[in-house]
């Protein structure tokens, strides 16, 4: 099969090129700067330089590459292209992601339609963000949080968005839990290695996380069977905060996380740490196994964080 990933470059896009590959399909991956060409190429793809916001670029490249399927992996989330993580100001510091899960999805969407591609995926987000409502792990049927009252809004209409129009065109959204793993959360762990990454009141809330690898695989059984609808790609143990960050740090080496009342937490992080770490909900990933067969490698972020991270 041909497969062209939009965003092959990034920490998720390399795993999926590479795995892509390894079962016989032939790849395009796009990359945002020539300076990642060679990189696309030692993982045995065709790398091209695309500009996910310019619909006559995005045209011209899927054109070139005649796929038969198209995955979507943009994102502007790297330091390099959004800076310093600012959950505080989560709106402004994705800007350039919302605006590729918006306006790149419809151009993917236009190029696919202009070179008969009947089948996509793409992207979504399932890690805390479950509708803040009832039990505290979430399916499919749920909706996920509009986010109404933190700066996290946009970002929340963007996943929507990307749902919405991939569902409608046949295609699948697979939202991805927290992603972790070699290259993807070193920011993070920065932040929790300077004791800025706090507990948050009761920390009663959940979060789910996945490996990039096995992010990458439920990706690649995706494409394959040509699945449609959304699915969260996450694993089996959705996390409590309480849990999940003091362990974290102990395996990254860094000292127990403090603990601040929400109060503070509100004034110094903003709503969206505190929403995260009081009220977030984890999610379910049956439907992914049972209906594409996904099999994990790190069914529990324990095992991961502890063979990845420590």
């Amino acid at each position: 099969m041909r497969v062209f990933v939009a965003g092959g470059s990034g920490v998720l896009g390399r795993r999926l090129v590479s795995q892509l590959v390894a079962r016989g399909h032939q790849v395009t991956a796009t990359t945002t700067t020539e300076a990642k060409l060679g990189l696309l190429a030692e993982l045995g793809a065709q790398g091209l330089v695309m500009d996910g916001l310019d619909a006559m670029s995005v045209g011209e490249v899927v054109a070139t590459a005649r796929p038969d399927a198209i995955v979507h992996q943009m994102s502007a989330m790297s330091m390099t292209r959004a800076g310093k993580p600012d959950i505080k100001h989560l709106n402004r510091w994705l800007t350039q992601t919302n605006r590729l899960r918006t306006e790149g999805t419809d151009h993917l969407l236009a190029a696919a339609e202009a070179t008969g591609v009947s089948h996509l995926v793409a992207q979504s987000h399932a890690s805390w963000n479950g509708i803040r409502q009832g039990g505290w792990v979430k399916t499919e049927e749920d909706p996920l949080d509009p986010e109404e009252d933190t700066v996290a809004r946009a970002g929340a209409a963007a996943i929507r968005h990307v749902e919405e129009v991939i569902v409608k065109a046949g295609g699948a959204a697979l939202r991805y839990g927290g992603l972790y793993g070699h290259g993807a959360i070193d920011d993070q762990v920065e932040l929790i290695r300077k004791r800025q990454v706090p507990l948050v009141g009761g920390c009663t809330g959940y979060s789910s996380w996945v490996h990039v690898d096995d992010a990458a695989s439920a990706t690649v059984l995706t494409v394959e069977q040509k699945a449609r609808g959304v699915f969260d790609i996450v694993d089996d143990e959705p996390a409590p905060a309480v849990e999940w960050l003091p362990y974290l740090a102990e395996c990254v080496g860094a000292k127990r996380p403090k603990r601040v009342p929400t109060w503070l937490a509100r004034l110094l992080a903003g709503q969206v740490v505190v929403t995260m770490m009081t009220e977030g909900r984890g999610f379910s990933n049956a439907k992914a196994k049972r209906e594409l067969g996904w099999q994990l490698r790190y069914p529990s972020w324990r095992q991961g964080f502890t063979e990845e991270l420590a």
